[in-house]
């Protein structure tokens, strides 16, 4: 009696472990036909090529982007590069994750179709058409719509990026700057603020955004625009300028441009606004025309611009610091120049401090800045080679050379040490300890 009960027990618990291995416990298999054939992943956006294959988007795309232009699967050439959402296949899929919910299976959303190139064509169409119009109110809510977009995903940033928006968009600026500012604001804003989001801008863009029209209207921004449209503003002017120098000439002659930059980092709105302000200026003080140049650099140094860039490299973090050094560089380039960075008692202890501080950028302006000043000093009595000294060049820039530089800022740095080894039996050196510290030694 007993052991039929124990034969009846053990039946029993058989029964409920084959039913668990039946159940919840079994490992749940993916169809083949949900899964990319590049990943063998479960398709989140399934896509069809011309081949009638279907991938995951995010797979072929990648696949398209590093620059193949056939069919991972059959191998044939795709006649369209766009691949077409699989809307039957994508709802198989979500609805088998909907009956497999026990198994802990999330239902994948239905993905934003990306924007194709036939619809960003046919939008800066569109925006051609309402800027020939005069159409502002038109074009800026197209422009807006092309924002929206390039803002949703990275795809469709490089989408319009690549059917030539900025070109299109530059034109439109530029036809709006040639009529009343005061009317066309909003469109004029609304285009720099999508512009931003498009850089580099190609050349043909620059060339717009680079004429008088459009150059005008940009300062007119930057003197009387809110925050956002100051920066949007300085960013696009960075864009033209270092793409061509030559606009920094043309800009420079604009009245009040100089003075609007000057006041953005004497007033700084943000960092990349900052950076963006000294990149103008460092365009600009480096034009090779001397009478430009000396122009340019006459009127910098009268509002103030040594003391204010020497007060920002006190303490400013590494792409600031590069930025402003290579300004203050162009600036002692001329005798105006250095006479101002003469007069400053902060000039030789903040440039020779940054010497194998910051980085290799900021080493070579630095060196260049000190070359300068030393090189070119008129005073009798080589004030600028003393101070130097007291503030520990001499050691600085033994130990450049030992660490290494390039050929030119090496060449500077001799020559230096040359010229204050004249001058060591003056003064008693003043020398930073933790300059050496981070100085392996080979003992």
């Amino acid at each position: 009696m007993i052991s039929s009960w124990r034969r009846r027990r053990a039946a029993r618990r058989a029964a409920k472990e084959l039913n668990s291995e039946e159940g919840g416990d079994m490992e749940l298999t993916t169809p083949n036909h949900f899964r990319c054939p590049i990943s063998l992943d479960l398709m989140k956006d399934p896509v069809t090529l011309s081949t009638g294959i279907t991938y995951d988007r995010d797979s072929i795309e990648k696949w398209i982007e590093t620059g193949n232009s056939t069919c991972p699967i059959t191998n044939q050439v795709l006649t369209s590069l766009e691949p077409i959402p699989n809307h039957t296949i994508r709802k198989m899929i979500q609805d088998w994750c909907v009956d497999n919910r026990s198994h802990g299976i999330e239902r994948i959303p239905t993905p934003r179709i990306p924007v194709s190139s036939m619809q960003v064509s046919e939008i800066l169409s569109r925006i051609t058409t309402a800027s020939k119009r005069d159409d502002q109110v038109g074009c800026r809510n197209l422009v807006s719509k092309i924002k929206a977009m390039a803002k949703e995903s990275e795809r469709n940033k490089r989408c319009i990026v690549t059917n030539g928006t900025d070109s299109v968009l530059s034109a439109a600026f530029e036809v709006f700057s040639k009529t009343c500012l005061d009317e066309n604001i909003s469109v004029l804003e609304e285009i720099l603020s999508t512009l931003t989001l498009l850089f580099p801008l190609n050349g043909e863009a620059v060339s717009y955004l680079g004429s008088n029209f459009s150059l005008h209207c940009m300062v007119w921004f930057l003197k009387s625009g809110d925050l956002s449209k100051k920066r949007n503003a300085v960013l696009v002017m960075k864009d033209v300028v270092s793409s061509d120098q030559r606009k920094a000439n043309v800009l420079s002659e604009i009245e009040g441009a100089m003075e609007a930059l000057f006041k953005l980092i004497k007033e700084p709105i943000c960092p990349a606004s900052t950076k963006a302000s000294l990149m103008v200026i460092y365009q600009m003080v480096m034009i090779t025309s001397s009478a430009t140049n000396e122009r340019i650099v006459t009127k910098f140094v009268d509002m103030g611009l040594v003391s204010l860039l020497l007060e920002i490299l006190v303490d400013s973090e590494r792409s600031i610091c590069e930025k402003s050094l290579g300004v203050l560089d162009g600036i002692c380039s001329t005798e105006n120049g250095r006479a101002k960075a003469y007069n400053n008692a902060l000039t030789m202890p903040v440039v020779v401090k940054k010497i194998l501080r910051i980085s290799d950028l900021a080493t070579e302006f630095s060196v260049s800045i000190l070359w300068k000043l030393c090189n070119n000093e008129k005073r009798e009595d080589k004030r600028a080679l003393v101070e130097a000294l007291q503030v520990g060049a001499f050691q600085k820039l033994l130990l450049l050379l030992q660490v290494g530089c390039v050929e030119k800022t090496k060449e500077k740095a001799t020559e230096l040490l040359k010229l204050l080894n004249l001058n060591r039996n003056r003064l008693l050196e003043c020398i930073d300890s933790m300059d050496f510290k981070y100085l392996k030694r080979s003992f």
